[in-house]
């Protein structure tokens, strides 16, 4: 799995902890997912192309450097949106677009109900954030919606992610590096991560 990194940074773990307590209210919920979303997005922006760019400060000229590549985030409605907000803060020249899927629960494949994308990208770099990546099917859905839009460079950013699902999102898109704050064990008969922390739509927005 060298496309797939799950975070070892103590500030995650410690967050990702009080996020995954059913004790904690959606108020605080939504801060934790903002902020666990702006330390995965840091990792997962490492690697982005920079140009470098000649500034002068109060005492004299320096070599500085600015970023060349545009980025895109795509939160799956409605629990990506959650995460958007804290990576916002660390990239505000981000555009966003939306894209609605849902995971019909006969069938557990997903549903594509709303996408607005224009003609034609105006970004070089997609993140998909969701917060859970269970089977991987809204995963793969968003991948593939983005790959026909003509978006090369596209990273999945969320904060749990079961092995059913990485393994899904793998063997569809081995393209697509995954970012993580942890892997679970294993999808329940009703595809839940276990442990998992429940349904983070419904936690975030009090709903459920």
């Amino acid at each position: 799995m060298s496309n797939v990194h799950a975070s070892s940074h103590p500030l995650v773990a410690h967050k990702l902890t009080r996020l995954r307590d059913k004790q904690t209210e959606p108020k605080k919920f939504r801060e934790l997912v903002r902020e666990i979303a702006a330390l995965l997005a840091y990792e997962a922006t490492a690697d982005l192309l920079t140009a470098s760019q000649s500034i002068e400060t109060p005492l004299a000229t320096y070599e500085g450097t600015t970023l060349r590549e545009k980025i895109g985030l795509v939160p799956i409605l409605r629990a990506g949106l959650g995460m958007v907000e804290g990576i916002w803060e660390l990239m505000p020249s981000a555009e966003v677009w939306h894209i609605g899927i849902y995971r019909d629960e006969h069938t557990l494949k997903p549903v594509e109900y709303y996408n607005k994308l224009p003609v034609e990208p105006r970004v070089s770099v997609c993140l998909i954030v969701d917060p859970m990546l269970a089977t991987g099917g809204s995963a793969i859905a968003t991948a593939d919606v983005l790959k026909r839009w003509g978006v090369r460079k596209i990273k999945f950013v969320g904060l749990i992610g079961a092995p059913e699902g990485i393994a899904a999102m793998q063997k569809a898109h081995a393209d697509v590096p995954i970012y993580l704050a942890a892997i679970d064990d294993h999808l329940n008969e009703r595809a839940y991560i276990v442990p998992g922390l429940g349904d983070a739509g419904d936690r975030q927005f009090g709903t459920g």
